[in-house]
């Protein structure tokens, strides 16, 4: 089982944002801004091209309602999505709150939050999740 899909089953904490029967979005424990979420499907699968058309489908319109819900809970000019990150062996997608498109720089340092914001931001987020 991949760190992801441990996370997914709450073997691993993280700051939940949403979830369904097939998805789970948190929080990227190094992010870019304030709001950047990570959404999987928790079903083990490497490469998101490798999910079959319905699936895809399904984890889209997912990762659009968490998108939205970030939007709400932290208002900028888009949410950016990203697919991107050999890392871990597990597909996902960065939703990224952005003013400019510098916010989306993998480059840049990433922010220093505590346990406190973390939940903050996962609070706010879950809240706009509809």
């Amino acid at each position: 089982m991949d760190i992801f899909s441990k996370i997914a089953a709450g073997e691993i904490p993280s700051y939940k944002c949403a979830e369904s029967e097939k998805f789970y979005a948190f929080l990227d424990i190094n992010p870019l801004v304030k709001g950047h979420t990570l959404v999987i499907p928790r079903r083990e699968v490497d490469y998101i091209f490798d999910m079959d058309d319905d699936e895809l489908a399904e984890f889209q319109l997912f990762a659009k309602r968490v998108a939205l819900a970030v939007g709400r809970a932290f208002p900028c000019r888009k949410v950016a999505q990203v697919v991107l990150g050999l890392e871990v062996p597990h597909a996902h997608i960065h939703l990224i709150p952005m003013q400019t498109e510098q916010d989306v720089d993998f480059r840049r340092e990433k922010l220093k939050l505590d346990e406190a914001d973390f939940q903050d931001i996962a609070a706010k987020i879950r809240a706009e999740f509809k």
